[in-house]
């Protein structure tokens, strides 16, 4: 099983997963419902690693990678039920965000500067 896909091979899995249901995929409003689901469990799981609330000895092992793995199908789902391309979304994204804040944060190649 190949473990590196990019965006495209992921938003086409899941299409071909979900075109085999007559029901298809959900509406805008329960996609939104089950992308906040899936970012509570990921926050949850965040939490019992690295926050105060120690998970119950009851409760199952996740780990975040699988979280994680759910936000994104749900994430590829939604993009597709809009006919969304999450490479092209993701680029205008990353090309606003690089100018939008490009002298927002110090740069690494600065740090030494500071001190002289």
């Amino acid at each position: 099983m190949n473990d590196s896909f990019t965006t495209g091979q992921m938003q086409e899995r899941v299409d071909c997963y979900i075109s085999q249901f007559k029901e298809g995929y959900f509406s805008p409003l329960s996609m939104m419902a089950r992308m906040s689901e899936e970012v509570g469990e990921l926050a949850r799981e965040v939490n019992h690693h690295y926050g105060e609330k120690p998970k119950k000895s009851s409760e199952d092992e996740k780990s975040l990678e699988e979280e994680l793995g759910d936000v994104l199908f749900v994430l590829s789902s939604f993009a597709n039920s809009l006919d969304i391309d999450l490479s092209e979304a993701f680029d205008r994204s990353m090309t606003k965000i690089e100018t939008r804040d490009k002298n927002r944060w110090t740069r690494k190649s600065e740090r030494g500067k500071e001190n002289e």
